[in-house]
């Protein structure tokens, strides 16, 4: 398990960390009571927003970390295409 602070996408003051592969968020547990209640009393259109919401914040995340592995669009449809160059 690994753990940092979190950066610049709006996680806030809270610490990151990773363990299995995945990353998760330390917060506060009165925080994480409140985040629990607001989904189970939440509006189904709300929470179907906020999910995506955090959907795209996750690919954000994810396509601006430049991560091994990952492939611009222009690459992936060269291979994909079985095009050279």
């Amino acid at each position: 398990m690994t753990a940092q602070s979190a950066g610049p996408a709006g996680v806030g003051p809270h610490e990151v960390i990773h363990l299995g592969g995945e990353a998760a968020v330390v917060v506060p547990v009165a925080e994480y009571r409140r985040l629990r209640a607001l989904g189970a009393t939440g509006l189904s259109d709300d929470l179907e927003a906020a999910e995506a919401a955090a959907a795209l914040e996750e690919y954000r995340e994810w396509s601006a970390a430049e991560r091994p592995g990952a492939n611009s669009h222009e690459q992936a449809r060269r291979l994909l295409l079985g095009e050279n160059g």
